[in-house]
């Protein structure tokens, strides 16, 4: 019976702990909103919109402990409108308990209140209420453009996200594209960065999904992606002009942005779907280009699984197995298609043939045609013929094709370092260092005015010299006042 009740007193405690923690995080994330309505109410007074990126910076922890009893406190807290109260209060099946006397009543921030709107716009995308989402952020965007402060604009962004997600999930995409073209043009005239960029790669993402690639190519070539863009965005608009490069068959632009979009994108779990996203379409652009991406690519922990189906299709490229390729693609046709690397993937039959072809080059100085149809698969002898010399002319392999007697003779290898391949390759190297530099050194970041402390206390000692000099030319100043007594 004793150790019965011991039990029982033990869950107590245990239950009481489990309240006295979600009080705790509830009294803490209500402190956190508060204090972000702080920081935008410092931002319109000041002007300077680093305090509403901290706001920003506090969107994913605060999302993580936001519940509807939050959202009600808040929104019963700070409104007295009782209109646009209750109309907030209706998103979330709530009504309002509280009521204002005249002492009490003030009015909202726009900030404040566009602020609200977006913390219940990402409650409503993580509880799936994808209609009640876009009726809200076609509401928000609304009271945004009537409002037309520029010191919205960071917010703006983030809610134009949103609204572009919640139509992405219900498959309305095409149907907010005039909107999000006449908000692009609206906040490049007003140089508006951070909302120019997303909306750019909002409008690029929406033509992607819906395969339209040509109108995304004229989109890109009648705008431009803001340099003061944050990193984010950065590595997304890389990420774009690398799969339309890869498409346009120039793979060596494609790469160059797709490792830009590696390279800025953060290194960690939260980023593990665009990271695979990348990758899969950097792997096979490095195929492409004839290169065999490292061993270790595939066995980092984030994109090991993921990657399974490209690790399979870079193995027949490597080993020059046409069979090999075949089999891996159609056993991972679905995935492919999936991830719209079905068509870049087709192209590279080509690649597994042409490293057949230089494999057996390497290996034999004199084969038939017919040992190389049985090597590389290939349907019959006039097939392997044409690929031999196509291989030839594109510079491929180094070797002759006898076309009466039926086989193929490799030349003597050439001393690489007699041609222009290492210069070449130190070449790109050296690029992709500067281009690194320059990149790190727009990346940087420095407060606002903190060169005037530095001036101000430059000032004030050369204030002290003129002082000192004007001392011991007036004969004011003792040696003996810097003796210590004793």
């Amino acid at each position: 019976m004793t150790e019965k009740n011991d039990q029982i007193e033990a869950m107590d405690i245990v239950q009481e702990d489990e309240e006295t923690k979600q009080k705790r995080l509830y009294k803490e994330t209500i402190d956190d909103i508060k204090r972000n309505f702080s920081l935008l109410e410092r931002s319109v007074e000041t002007a300077e919109a680093r305090f509403t990126t901290r706001v920003l910076r506090t969107l994913p922890s605060i999302r993580r402990r936001l519940t509807c009893d939050i959202l009600v406190q808040v929104i019963s807290e700070q409104y007295d409108d009782q209109q646009i109260k209750t109309e907030l209060l209706k998103y979330l099946n709530q009504k309002d308990t509280t009521s204002k006397t005249e002492e009490e009543s003030s009015s909202v921030l726009p900030e404040v209140d566009i602020y609200i709107h977006l913390n219940l716009l990402i409650y409503l995308l993580d509880e799936n209420q994808i209609e009640k989402g876009i009726e809200l952020s076609n509401k928000t965007i609304q009271r945004m453009t009537s409002m037309n402060r520029r010191t919205m604009d960071p917010l703006a962004a983030r809610v134009y996200f949103y609204h572009a997600r919640f139509y992405e999930l219900s498959n309305r995409l095409a149907e907010i594209r005039p909107l999000q073209l006449a908000a692009h043009r609206t906040a490049t005239l007003r140089h508006d960065v951070e909302t120019q960029a997303t909306l750019l790669n909002l409008l690029l993402r929406n033509y992607f999904y819906h395969n339209l690639y040509d109108q995304a190519d004229k989109l890109l070539s009648k705008s431009t992606f803001p340099e003061k863009a944050g990193n984010n965005q950065a590595a997304r608009y890389a990420y774009y002009l690398g799969r339309i490069k890869a498409l346009q068959l120039d793979y060596t632009a494609a790469h160059t942005f797709l490792a830009q979009a590696i390279r800025k994108t953060p290194q960690n779990s939260i980023t593990a779907g665009f990271q695979q996203t990348v990758h899969k379409f950097f792997i096979v652009v490095q195929l492409l280009m004839g290169d065999i991406p490292e061993r270790s690519l595939f066995r980092q922990p984030v994109l090991r699984k993921a990657l399974l189906p490209y690790l399979a299709i870079t193995q027949a490229v490597r080993i020059g197995d046409l069979a090999t390729f075949q089999s891996s693609l159609g056993h991972f046709d679905a995935t492919f298609k999936k991830d719209k690397t079905y068509s870049l993937i087709l192209r590279l039959r080509h690649n597994v043939i042409k490293t057949g072809i230089r494999m057996i080059s390497l290996s034999y100085s004199k084969i038939s045609l017919r040992d190389i149809c049985l090597k590389l698969h290939l349907d019959s002898e006039e097939d392997a013929e044409f690929i031999v010399a196509k291989a030839i002319r594109d510079g491929v392999i180094d070797a002759s094709l006898d076309h009466v007697q039926g086989f193929m003779k490799s030349k003597e290898i050439v001393d690489i370092y007699s041609t222009n391949e290492p210069q070449n390759a130190y070449h790109q190297r050296i690029n992709f260092c500067l281009n690194l530099h320059n990149e790190a050194v727009k990346a940087m970041r420095f407060p606002m005015d903190a060169h005037r402390k530095g001036l101000d206390n430059a000032e004030e000692a050369r204030e002290r010299e003129r002082e000192l000099v004007q001392e011991i030319a007036e004969g004011d100043l003792d040696d003996d006042d810097d003796m210590p007594d004793f």
